[in-house]
């Protein structure tokens, strides 16, 4: 059987991932695709994931490929996570993870809405989404969430059926779960997430989606191409989805087992089993929540002993910063916009003063703008300097 080291793994994940200078790309679809999805739970870590991956990236290169091109599209799916994904892979997303998502919405809604007194909470819910669907019909530009809520009486707040969140902005999920809408044009600033939200037949050509069965293999393919080797537990965690649906798709995939370091093991597409090439020197600052960060369960190999420091109580990453495929500490911005390091680990002259060079060019990348969070890491608010 085949190992793969840990070393090898991070020599993998530099040139897959497109963070090595030598293996970077030209273009956000190039950038998504090289991590599968982007993480989009924040807008700004869509750009700033392109932005560490895409020399000279412009914020319009993204709003381009969002809402000019619609090349990516956002579309709420595995572990009911919002991602951007490129657009010939949402036949895939909406008929496995995104299905099984809305299932689940589709019975926590009726639930509430029986809580709230109504008689049948399926029958509430088909009729709400039928009102949204027909007025979103009749405004092809698409409308942002407040102005479906009061457009459409029913989604006055008299029937509750989300804590925090409004009847129409729930709807409007399910809906996007179902592949009936998408988040059209943002009417927002790059960093803040105010869609409009649009028929799926208004926006992009509408998917013909595969069946369940091949939807999960191919996410599970992609992922491989982009994460592998990652162990049984990786896909499933990364999917949201069951075991049996995961090693169905790896005997589907024909995936070969290899040894990992620490007795694991990890799987590989058969066409894939060729050593990594070195990468060469490299450092990153990633965002919070980058594909590159939250792709594998297990994340010793480029963790290490940080996890604490680094990740919230609920599993989110906050921003990291890596050097030779390990994380070694953090970034954040001072009142100006400023980018600083927070490092966890000491490291070489050379990777600092690289690092120092990299915090320059994203300071004078995001000249000026504050990126907030609701995801800050432990490490993110107590600054540690070494």
């Amino acid at each position: 059987m085949r190992h793969v080291s840990d070393d090898e793994r991070r020599a993998r994940l530099a040139v897959r991932h497109a963070l090595a200078p030598a293996h970077r790309v030209g273009t956000p679809e190039a950038a998504t695709r090289a991590v599968g999805v982007l993480h989009a739970t924040e807008p700004a870590t869509v750009h700033l994931s392109c932005r560490a991956r895409v020399p000279d990236l412009e914020v319009g290169d993204v709003v381009r490929a969002l809402e000019v091109d619609r090349s990516l599209v956002k579309q709420l799916g595995m572990r009911r996570t919002l991602f951007v994904v490129p657009r010939d892979l949402l036949p895939a997303v909406l008929p496995s993870a995104s299905a099984r998502v809305a299932a689940t919405e589709r019975a926590v809604m009726a639930k509430e809405a029986a809580k709230c007194g109504v008689a049948d909470g399926n029958a509430w819910v088909d009729a709400a989404r039928a009102e949204v669907l027909a007025l979103l019909a009749r405004n092809p530009g698409g409308l942002t969430a407040q102005a479906v809520r009061e457009a459409v009486p029913m989604l006055d707040g008299s029937v509750s059926v989300s804590p925090g969140t409004s009847s129409a902005s729930r709807i409007l999920t399910h809906l996007g779960l179902t592949g009936d809408v998408v988040r059209g044009t943002n009417t927002g600033h790059w960093r803040v997430s105010r869609p409009r939200w649009t028929l799926t037949r208004d926006w992009i050509p509408e998917p013909v989606t595969l069946g369940a069965a091949d939807g999960w293999r191919e996410l599970v393919r992609r992922w491989l191409a982009a994460f592998g080797p990652g162990t049984e537990d990786d896909v499933v965690w990364w999917l949201g989805a069951t075991k049996g649906i995961v090693r169905a798709a790896l005997a589907e995939l024909g995936a070969v087992p290899v040894t990992l370091d620490g007795g694991g093991t990890g799987w590989l597409l058969p066409d894939d089993l060729d050593a990594a090439p070195d990468p060469g020197p490299w450092v990153a600052l990633l965002p919070v929540l980058d594909p590159t960060v939250m792709g594998w369960k297990g994340r010793e190999f480029y963790l290490g002993p940080h996890r604490d420091q680094l990740f919230d109580r609920n599993g989110n990453a906050g921003t990291t910063v890596w050097v030779d495929g390990r994380i070694v500490g953090c970034w954040v911005q001072d009142p100006a916009g400023g980018v600083h390091l927070r490092l966890l680990d000491r490291v070489p002259a050379r990777a600092r003063k690289a690092l120092e060079a990299e915090a320059r060019r994203l300071t004078d990348w995001l000249g000026g703008t504050k990126v907030g969070t609701v995801y800050p890491s432990l490490a993110m608010k107590d600054p540690v300097v070494l």
